[in-house]
């Protein structure tokens, strides 16, 4: 078969599918190609920051420690990051989750985490809830096209996408905070 032809007919095999709804819908190969994307960002990969580099090996005791000029700790970034997330991610699949009031309800009370049972669950639930977000984008049944039936327009990849985009900015902030703190290495 000539080269052209095969390019053509592997065009044919990713051209984009008809809904039911009349708007056109990406192929198997194509679906699957945005799942592994958005898993990869959602992982941390590229230019994005993965979250368990972001906290390793954090000393205790820098956990609510606020760098001069800086409105933020460690705690508050991880507990912030944590409860987006967790919102983002009950939004998506929970028609009844109602969202915390904003800012305050988005952001810890105090500098610091209570012990370090508290430091340890909030990292649990983020890696928690994370993992549900790569779950809900890795499952063939979700259609990350469709309207949410309660949002104003929002999509399962606009959700995606807002996790693996906030994550990546606050990741940043933390990365800066420990750097202040003298508390980051490269590598």
């Amino acid at each position: 078969m000539p080269k052209t032809e095969r390019k053509a007919k592997g065009r044919e095999k990713t051209k984009p599918r008809k809904s039911t709804r009349g708007r056109e819908r990406p192929s198997a190969q194509q679906d699957g190609a945005l799942r592994e994307h958005l898993l990869y960002l959602l992982r941390g990969g590229g230019a994005h920051l993965d979250f368990e580099k972001a906290i390793a090996n954090l000393p205790a005791e820098l956990r609510g420690v606020r760098p001069e000029g800086l409105p933020f700790t460690v705690w508050g970034l991880l507990e912030h990051l944590r409860i987006a997330q967790w919102d983002i991610l009950e939004f998506s699949r929970n028609t009844k989750h109602v969202s915390p009031k904003w800012p305050a309800g988005y952001w810890p009370e105090g500098d610091a985490p209570p012990d370090d049972t508290a430091w340890a669950k909030s990292v649990k639930a983020f890696r928690s809830d994370l993992k549900a977000m790569q779950d809900l984008v890795k499952n063939p049944r979700t259609d990350l096209y469709a309207r949410i039936p309660h949002g104003e327009g929002q999509t399962i990849l606009r959700e995606a996408l807002l996790v693996a985009d906030h994550n990546a900015y606050h990741l940043g902030q933390l990365v800066l905070v420990r750097r202040l703190l003298g508390a980051w290495q490269e590598g």
